[in-house]
């Protein structure tokens, strides 16, 4: 198995909102610059600043109690047993979360959006799509067991925060021994996405183009018929992660609030680098969770 690592945020609204609270930190609340504040919808949207509003749903952020900036580095130590692994052979991926320089040390995680973890692995083709939920352990690790149908380039994303911190993102990338499936490959927009006589339809409020806050609107139909009554998933009435063709930028979104059960989810977002994106969403009807597909394209933004 080869692996690499990455420990940096993707998300770009989380590092926008940090960077502008950090030049506004003496604005006359006493609590500016001292506490974060964060989306209780999209906890990865921190600011040190009160009175900052989430760019995805337009909600307040919430003053949180944590101080701002307490200068620890995080990490997600991964491994897999057996170490080498190989389509068909069951496997255990094994997490555990860690501040750099104390290893030794547990670290809670808090519970957000019903989990502590989000594991999201994909195939390197983005063709494949695996939303998984690792269980804690008496080692204090957080594993999974897991078989890959087939072999190939695999992507494993986290999403944790640990108690009294921010949101954290682990990357893997690993090899899988075995036969692999043709690569697919996507060129063309696909907005909508049809299954076992559901519909899904993916909209915009605005030309997809980098830099600017857009509101996401996913219809979802059965039988052709509008769905009224999804159920909540996750807290939510669903939620999309949206990973780009290289698989270096990676959103987790979950939607805005609203008072209906469908059939339309609503989301905002924004990308910072144009290129072709994968959206997979999951939603919760009749009791079975559902999962989507799209792809997009977003454009450098005009100059």
């Amino acid at each position: 198995m080869t692996l690499t690592t990455y420990f940096a945020l993707t998300s770009c609204f989380a590092s926008e909102a940090t960077n502008a609270a950090s030049t506004v930190a003496a604005s006359g609340d006493d609590h500016d610059g001292v506490y974060v504040y964060s989306c209780v919808m999209h906890p990865e949207v921190t600011s040190t600043k009160a009175g900052d509003t989430c760019p995805k749903c337009s909600m307040n952020l919430e003053h949180t109690g944590r101080p701002a900036g307490n200068g620890k580095t995080y990490r997600m130590d991964f491994s897999a047993q057996p170490a080498q692994l190989a389509a068909g052979q069951p496997a255990t991926l094994s997490f555990r979360p860690m501040v750099q320089g104390e290893d030794q040390t547990p670290m809670p995680l808090a519970v957000v959006h019903e989990k502590k973890i989000h594991l999201i692995i994909v195939s390197k083709d983005l063709s494949e799509f695996f939303p998984e939920h690792p269980k804690f352990k008496a080692s204090g690790r957080y594993d999974l067991p897991f078989t890959f149908q087939t072999g190939g380039e695999y992507v494993l994303y986290q999403d944790y925060t640990p108690a009294g911190a921010g949101h954290q993102l682990g990357r893997q990338e690993v090899t899988v021994a075995g036969p692999p499936k043709p690569a697919v490959e996507f060129s063309k927009d696909q907005m909508q996405w049809r299954a076992n006589g559901y519909q899904a339809t993916l909209a915009f409020d605005k030309p997809l183009t980098t830099g600017q806050l857009l509101g996401m609107r996913i219809g979802i139909k059965k039988n052709g018929q509008p769905v009224t009554n999804l159920d909540k998933y996750l807290g939510a009435l669903g939620y999309v992660v949206v990973i780009s063709e290289n698989t270096k930028q990676y959103l987790h979104m979950h939607p805005n609030d609203q008072t209906d059960r469908g059939p339309n989810i609503s989301f905002n977002t924004s990308f910072a680098q144009p290129g072709l994106y994968r959206v997979f969403l999951q939603f919760n009807h009749d009791r079975q969770i559902r999962t989507g597909n799209f792809t997009i394209h977003v454009a450098p933004a005009a100059t």
